[in-house]
């Protein structure tokens, strides 16, 4: 981008346009994953939808390359954009609850912990994540599980409305009624089809829960992991439960003596009765005595927040993703080959229950296609030391691909690395993909929100 057009374009809009000779770019364009290193011409921090729309004008109509940033947590570094243009949504950052019909309305831009927070005042909150600092757009225009997808499902199906800025600069508010198409669309389609400024959820009562941490060592993960794949799918809707293969941070709760230690076991969180909690999770002895249990009850945003100091902002991360329907013997063998052997310190295997309340949404009603998954799987390669960004990159990559057999095949849109193929990408939407792209053809024909695990637009018959 050239000085004239750096100047036309700080000209257009309200917010501020940062290019390489600001002082803040350097800042601007360091996202959550320092594996990531991409220079865009500039960065527009849009004010509003008048300015989204604006940006949006500009960037089509001078040929220039664009994507969105919201929290900036996209793991392959997909809101940034070499020699373009980054339209930053990160002043937009606000959330106005009604406690009477129990729901939030929060700009395009902002965090879950700024939802969980608001909504907690109220005694309500959503399904999404587990580190706070994730931004609701990329989390939810995904699908969206966390702590309470159990009990009331995927963030998607709690979005009840949508605004969204278009490629040819307008602007609609999407819902059941109204470009019906396109809301469909955005319930798990990623960002291909628009830039949602602000995003309309239902709320549920969600106030204090119970949480469990019950650890074993690491070279029982096979009989830990038998267990939990017959506990978790029969347990009551109100029980969630992560499985974890990581190495124990030398922080509280965990004893000094465990601190280092490779080790596996469940997160838990309990959204019923108080009075049942500490029952819930009596199974827990099943496996084998464990090493560390420890239960608690915490306000819901402390939980959601309880991993951000471990995992902020700067590290190196490598992941890759994929959807399990079932955890068979073989998989076993794989999890404790590759749990025995972590590289590093915050290097960690998350597998997210994506059952119980998910599971009764209609397979066709949304565009998140794996409705049979049980499982949402990630493996995460994260070292705060560029030097070892080889090591957690080829730890991930081995361990993918001797469990990706054991897949259904496609991943969480969000749990999707750096530089997957096109037919790795049809696999995440699924059976959803050809419906995707005859939408995608209607609002985005040719393909200016292409900075994304990419849906090409279908081409007329």
């Amino acid at each position: 981008m050239d000085t004239a057009t750096l100047d036309a374009m700080k000209a257009t809009l309200r917010g501020p346009v940062i290019g390489p000779q600001d002082a803040e770019y350097s800042r601007a364009r360091t996202v959550y994953n320092a594996m990531i290193d991409k220079r865009p011409a500039a960065l527009v921090r849009c004010t509003d939808a008048a300015d989204v729309m604006a940006a949006v004008d500009f960037v089509r109509d001078n040929g220039l390359e664009l994507a969105v940033r919201g929290g900036g947590h996209s793991g392959p570094g997909l809101c940034l954009v070499d020699d373009g243009v980054t339209i930053d949504l990160s002043p937009m950052r606000w959330v106005r609850v009604d406690p009477v019909a129990r729901t939030a309305q929060v700009g395009g831009g902002s965090l879950l912990g700024d939802l969980d927070h608001a909504a907690h005042a109220f005694g309500l909150a959503t399904p999404g994540g587990i580190i706070s600092t994730t931004g609701v757009g990329g989390l939810t225009l995904g699908g969206g599980h966390g702590y309470l997808t159990r009990t009331h499902g995927l963030t998607v199906d709690n979005l009840l409305a949508a605004d969204v800025v278009l490629a040819d600069g307008g602007f609609v508010t999407a819902n059941e009624t109204d470009t019906p198409d396109l809301f469909w669309a955005l319930r798990g389609g990623g960002g291909n089809f628009g830039i949602v400024t602000s995003f309309t959820y239902r709320l549920h009562p969600v106030d204090t829960v119970g949480v469990a941490i019950t650890l074993w060592p690491v070279d029982g993960t096979r009989d830990v992991l038998a267990w939990y794949r017959e506990f978790l799918p029969q347990a009551p809707e109100d029980v969630y439960a992560f499985f974890a293969a990581f190495v124990i941070p030398p922080v509280p709760p965990f004893p000094e003596e465990l601190h280092g230690q490779k080790m596996c076991g469940i997160v838990g969180c309990h959204t019923g009765d108080p009075s049942r909690f500490e029952e819930a999770f009596t199974a827990v002895q099943e496996p084998g005595r464990p090493t560390f249990h420890f239960t608690t009850r915490m306000p819901y945003p402390a939980l959601q927040s309880m991993f951000d100091a471990l995992l902020p902002a700067g590290h190196q991360w490598y992941w890759r993703g994929d959807f399990f329907d079932r955890i068979p013997d073989g998989a076993l063998d794989v999890h404790l080959k590759y749990g025995e052997n972590i590289p590093t310190p915050l290097s960690l295997l998350h597998l997210y229950p994506v059952d119980g309340a998910a599971h009764r949404v209609g397979p066709d009603d949304t565009a998140w296609g794996y409705r049979d998954a049980v499982w949402s799987g990630v493996v995460a390669g994260v070292d705060p030391d560029p030097d070892n960004a080889e090591i957690i990159k080829h730890w991930c990559v081995d361990y993918w691909q001797e469990l990706h057999p054991y897949s259904m095949g496609g991943s969480y849109v969000n749990f999707m690395g750096t530089g997957e193929s096109q037919e790795r990408v049809r696999a995440t939407y699924g059976n959803h993909y050809d419906r995707l792209a005859r939408i995608k053809r209607t609002y985005d024909p040719d393909n200016l929100f292409r900075a994304n695990q990419n849906i090409e637009p279908a081409r007329q018959a």
